[in-house]
This record gives structure tokens, C-alpha cells and sequence, in this order.
């Protein structure tokens, strides 16, 4: 082979060093990725072995119930499956917690062909295969008699869609199997929303970053507002787009994921082609889904600025201090014992004394797996009788978190009426509440 010429081999040395610096802006274009807090692998499989260690053992204490069954199946599975394990479930297994000495015990019935992998994960104490032909609910009967529990806990609910997995037909077999214990089953309502109603820290960190995310993106989005070019679909599209690029998933149904409304209130609404033009309040509801397991719900509002001025009208900054003051009053009355109808209550006596419209929504509500997740509904203020609303006369407990509003609404001269309802997320501490992240205490203006 010829030896390279001294002009071949500079061009060759600078193709290398062309090549290695493309690579490096390449990675760096791709730091916002890299940067992503959930680009790795999810914390759910450890987070939910110590949901079952520690918050399991209180919520059946607290529902007064010493076992729980839970029946899990392929293609129809239980809404609760993925909590306890068995969202991976084939055939029927059965899945049993029961308390012992203060603490849960559980084992798993499972098809033969899924035990190994069902074993392999550690969730459970014991995983019992269940041989072909035979059924994982009349091999955990034998078990469960032996035991002679008292109340035992099975997923039908008229209230709660999450505790309602159990069919018909798996009811009647399973009673069927039970026999003269059959008339210890009780719906295993009150347990499912002791247990998932509260988080574990790890879990309020990680929808801490899921609330910073949320709201920076707004901010981030209201930048790129132009007025009389840029639509409220235009907005979505760009908060579309960050979810996109960092593999996060939406909160809610998709078609309303974003909510951005510039005009009227809308409600619950997707986001339509109305042009954003100078003197509007634009109100972004918005929620992202991380490692499909949490989520986030968060709102920012911002005032599109009149020509001359250079801040908003003292009609609309009234609006909204009456708002973020709604807020911090709700922030304030959110402690452990409180009912959730009276943190409400204390925001609606500010809302009179501020003079805003009735405004139809609730004060906030429980999120986490879910934005409107199990949990008391801080509403109902207003009623003569707040019980008539049972998940209203519910106490807040430490480790509940809530995404809750404060309003003020007002008529506006076009019609229709327009709502302020800044929206942040709280934690409820042994000492009271803290909001997640830094709230919003300035209208954003939009030049």
C-alpha cells in the first residue's frame, strides 16, 4: 500500500476533527434530553413494594378489615392490578394481603405460567403456583378458611370505580369457594381509599419535578405568544410538543390536554383556533404524565397588554389577587383532620368579601395517580348539608396531596363570564400544607 501524502493526510485529520466536533454539538443538542428528570428507568416497582411495607398495614386498620383479596385476569383486568402486582396476570390469580402481628403479609395464586416471573419480581411473600386445570380461586379458598379471617376485603364499590374489579361471576365463585365464610366478604371501598388517598415521599418528589416541568413549560409557552397572530391551539401545540420531546404523556384525555382559553370560560374544554388579541386573560390548564404512573395539574394565567400599557388594568390585577388570594386562604386551612368541605368553605367566605361570581367548581381535589384521584373533595362549602357529598366530610391526612384553585370570576361586557383560577398542588404535612413548587405570584404579561 502507498504511503499518504502530507496534503492527504491534513485533509484526513481535519475530516476526523470535523466529524468528533459534529458529535459533540450533536450530545449537546441533546442535553435538554439528557436533562430530562424522567428519562431513566421508573421508580414504580420499589415504590410500590414500600406502599404494600408501609402504607398498606394502617389503611386496613383504618378500614377495619384483616384481608383483602384481589382477583386479577388477562385483557379484563382489575383497575387495581398494577398496585398489588398483577398486571401481568394470564389466567385468574388471586391475589391476598392479610395482616399479622401489624404487619402485611401476602401471597399470590398464580397461573403456573406466570409464577416464576411473578416470583422473580419480589413483590409478594409467597407465590403459589396454580397447577393447569385447577383454579387460583378454590386453591386460595383452602388457604383462607384455614385462616378464619373476619372481614375480608373483596373490589366491588358503588362509588369508586377503582374499587369496583371484581365481576359478577368472579363474586360468585369466590363466595362459592368461601362457603359459610362467604358472609365475611365487605367491599374493599374504604381500604382502596385509605391506601392510594396517601403518598409516599419518594412520591411527592417525583411529582414535585412533574409540577416544575408543568409550569415552566407555561411560562415557556406564553413567551411565544404573538398577539393577533397566535391562536390558543397554537399554545397547545407547543406545550404538545414539549411533552413530545421529553416522552411524557398527558394527565387527562388527550383532547383536552392542554386547556387554553382566552376567550369565555369554556369549562373543561379543548383548545380551539380563537386569536389571542390585547386586552384578553388567557387561562393554560394543563397536566403532564410521568413514567405512566403520576401526574401533574397545574394552571398559569396571563393578560395580553393594550397598546400604552405597560400593565394590566386594575379591574384584571384586582381579579387576580383576588384569586392567588383564594389560594393561599385554601393553602392555609388545609390540615391534617380537617374536612375536606370546610377548606372550601374558607375560600368562598373570601370570595364573597371580594365580590366574584359563583363559580361552579370545587376548591380542588386529590392527584396523584389521576387528576381527580382518590382522596376528600375540598367542595361542597356552600352546601346547607356538606355530608350530602360524602367525599366531602372526609379528613385530610398527612402524605394526601391536593390540586386545588383559587377563584374569582367575573362578568364581562361581551358576555359570558370569565373565572381566574390559579392552580397550584400542595402536600398536606403534619403541620399543615405546603404547596410543591414555587407559586404563581405575578399576572404574566404578554407584550
Amino acid at each position: 500500500m502507498k504511503k499518504l501524502s502530507p496534503l492527504l493526510k491534513s485533509k484526513i485529520i481535519k475530516l476526523i476533527v470535523l466529524i468528533l466536533l459534529v458529535s459533540c454539538q450533536t450530545e449537546s443538542e441533546k442535553g435538554d434530553i439528557l436533562d430530562n428528570p424522567f428519562s431513566g428507568p421508573s421508580p414504580w416497582p420499589e415504590i410500590r413494594k414500600e406502599r404494600i411495607q408501609k402504607l398498606l398495614p394502617q389503611a386496613m386498620k383504618a378500614a377495619e378489615v384483616d384481608a383483602w383479596v384481589i382477583v386479577c385476569r388477562e385483557n379484563n383486568n382489575d383497575p387495581i392490578a398494577h398496585h398489588i402486582g398483577g398486571e401481568n396476570a394470564g389466567g385468574t390469580a388471586l391475589f391476598l394481603f392479610y395482616l399479622e402481628n401489624d404487619q402485611v403479609r401476602s401471597l399470590a395464586f398464580s397461573p403456573i405460567g406466570e409464577a416464576t416471573a411473578l416470583a422473580d419480581l419480589k413483590i409478594h411473600d409467597e407465590v403459589i403456583p396454580v397447577e393447569r386445570g385447577n383454579s387460583a380461586i378454590t386453591d386460595a379458598s383452602e388457604f383462607i378458611l384455614s385462616k378464619n379471617f373476619s372481614k375480608i376485603a373483596v373490589n366491588f364499590s358503588e362509588e369508586n370505580a377503582l374499587a369496583d374489579g371484581l365481576s359478577y361471576t368472579q363474586k360468585l365463585s369466590l363466595q362459592k369457594a368461601l362457603g359459610p365464610q362467604a358472609n365475611r366478604i365487605v367491599s374493599a371501598d374504604d381500604l382502596i381509599y385509605e391506601w392510594l388517598a396517601v403518598k409516599l415521599p419518594a412520591e411527592v418528589e417525583i411529582m414535585t419535578k412533574a409540577a416544575e416541568l408543568t409550569s415552566q413549560w407555561q411560562y415557556e409557552a406564553y413567551a411565544e405568544v404573538v398577539p393577533g397572530v397566535s391562536t390558543d391551539a397554537d399554545i397547545a401545540k407547543f406545550l404538545k410538543k414539549k411533552m413530545e420531546e421529553y416522552g411524557v404523556a398527558d394527565a387527562w384525555h388527550p383532547d383536552q390536554n392542554p386547556n387554553v382559553n382566552s376567550g369565555p370560560d369554556r369549562g373543561h374544554s379543548h383548545a380551539t383556533d380563537k386569536v389571542i388579541m390585547p386586552g384578553d386573560v388567557i387561562q393554560i390548564d394543563f397536566g403532564i404524565r410521568v413514567w405512566d404512573m403520576w401526574v401533574s395539574d397545574i394552571q398559569r394565567f396571563a393578560y395580553v397588554l393594550r397598546e400604552g400599557e405597560t400593565q394590566a388594568p386594575d379591574s384584571v390585577q384586582y381579579y387576580f389577587e383576588s384569586s392567588i388570594g383564594g389560594n393561599r386562604i385554601a393553602l392555609a386551612a388545609m390540615k391534617p383532620g380537617v374536612l375536606g368541605y370546610q377548606v372550601d368553605k374558607a375560600q368562598r367566605e373570601w370570595m364573597a368579601e371580594r365580590g366574584s361570581e359563583y363559580v361552579m367548581w370545587s376548591t380542588g381535589h386529590p392527584v396523584g395517580y389521576v387528576a381527580h384521584d382518590i382522596g376528600p373533595n375540598l367542595g361542597g362549602g356552600l352546601l346547607p348539608d356538606p355530608s350530602v357529598r360524602p367525599s366531602a366530610v372526609k379528613p385530610l391526612k398527612e402524605g394526601m396531596l391536593f390540586a386545588f384553585d383559587g377563584f374569582h370570576a367575573w362578568k364581562l361586557p361581551e358576555g359570558g363570564t370569565k373565572t381566574m383560577s390559579v392552580e397550584e398542588t400542595a402536600v398536606v404535612t403534619k403541620d399543615g400544607a405546603r404547596y410543591l413548587i414555587a407559586p404563581q405570584e405575578e399576572l404574566i404579561l404578554i407584550k
